[in-house]
């Protein structure tokens, strides 16, 4: 093991700071990440990881890529932040960017996915009639950790303890078209998806369903609400999830990978609704600060000078055509599951070892709902990478079963 790099604390002395000041909310590994570049990333030991898990999806541009990192530094030594009563033109250019790339609407700026998604709760019941809303929501989806919506979460564990919920929220199965037809009433003013589920596992749509869910939306005046906090901002291989399937939302909410790492997030919502959200219903403080903007700016920019639209297909079939090949030699996976640089791979057992070995060999994965290995990776991720990572991960599946 290489020795502790200078100026930084090695992980066990971290860990014991964490354990005298830090509450113990979150479960951590026991190691001290101190550098990142692209794919890579390194602890205070001197050890690389691969990292096809970076920044829990915020990192879509890979670890400090150079044009986030000279955008923002630029920005630091001009303006910190400034409040929302007065205008910025980078906050202006990024709503311009945002809205000529998906369905030209306007935006909301906040800092994170759950502020975005309670921005998008408020104004869908700021926009409809008095009395109505309820807003619909899927079994297995994840909207944030807030009240609203942790509300709007239909998975019990994120309840337990933490009971009464919002009111208002009424939960479906996710592709039963019929079980929302039967939950839509008169008080209902919302239907909110995930186009494609993250934290419930990497869950692509059944055919035909978002355009069913626009169907019952148009013919009850109801909103139709996309949450792509992880979908969206290009990790699909398009700019948005929702323009894979032809089916627009009214309302679309961003985060994690909108700024290349940077906290920022939005709401983005079409001409006709957006002004519901009128002055002194909402803010955000820190919503759209010059750093966040040019950050975003510097993220579409990116994305589009070095084609990573296109590269994330690319990169998207290697993928498929390596776990592919490794499901048919591994009975552990039940199932592989990609959309452009979203990967789910079902297992038949508990994910949580496999993480934890791959860990081990210098390997950063994820596991969510128990059973499914999560990896959001870096849109310019290489192939050599890609390869690298399959490598290590069919090594640790099959020394598992054996």
């Amino acid at each position: 093991m290489a020795s502790v790099a200078p100026n930084f604390l090695s992980s066990v002395d971290t860990v014991d700071l964490f354990k005298q000041y830090v509450i113990p909310n979150y479960g951590r590994y026991p190691v001290n990440l101190v550098r990142g570049k692209g794919s890579r990333i390194w602890d205070s030991e001197g050890n690389e990881y691969l990292d096809l898990f970076p920044g829990w999806g915020c990192n879509l541009l890979g670890h400090c890529p150079d044009k986030i990192v000279e955008a923002v530094q630029e920005q630091v030594a001009q303006l910190i932040h400034v409040p929302n009563t007065w205008h910025m033109e980078s906050q202006g250019q990024w709503a311009k960017l945002l809205s000529e790339r998906s369905f030209g609407g306007q935006a909301f700026f906040c800092n994170s996915g759950a502020e975005a998604n309670e921005a998008a709760i408020k104004l869908a019941r700021l926009h409809t009639p008095k009395g109505r809303y309820k807003i619909i929501t899927f079994e297995g989806g994840f909207h944030g950790r807030t009240y609203g919506a942790v509300s709007a979460t239909a998975q019990p564990k994120y309840h337990e303890d933490i009971g009464p919920m919002m009111a208002g929220f009424t939960y479906a199965p996710r592709g039963d078209l019929g079980a929302v037809r039967s939950l839509i009433d008169d008080e209902t003013c919302a239907i909110m998806i995930e186009p494609i589920q993250g934290e419930g596992g990497i869950v692509i749509p059944p055919d035909g369903f978002l355009q069913g869910l626009r169907d019952l939306a148009d013919e009850h005046s109801l909103l139709l609400i996309f949450d792509e906090v992880q979908c969206g901002s290009g990790r699909t291989g398009e700019w948005f999830a929702y323009q894979h399937f032809g089916v627009t939302p009214d309302i679309m909410t961003l985060a994690k990978s909108l700024c290349g790492g940077i906290a920022g997030a939005a709401m983005l919502a079409k001409r006709e609704i957006a002004p519901s959200l009128r002055p002194g219903m909402h803010a955000a403080t820190f919503g759209g600060n010059p750093i966040a903007s040019r950050a975003g700016i510097a993220t579409i920019e990116m994305i589009e000078e070095e084609n990573l639209l296109q590269h994330a297909k690319a990169m998207s079939e290697v993928f498929r055509a390596k776990l592919t090949e490794l499901a048919d030699d591994c009975d552990l996976i039940e199932e592989v599951r990609i959309l452009g640089m979203m990967i789910g791979i079902q297992l038949s057992t508990d994910g949580a070892p496999i993480v934890a070995e791959c860990l081990k060999r210098k390997l950063l994965i994820n596991c969510t709902q128990q059973t499914v290995l999560r990896f959001l990776p870096a849109m310019n991720i290489s192939e050599a990478e890609v390869e690298e990572g399959i490598d290590i991960l069919s090594n640790v599946l099959k020394e598992h079963v054996a």
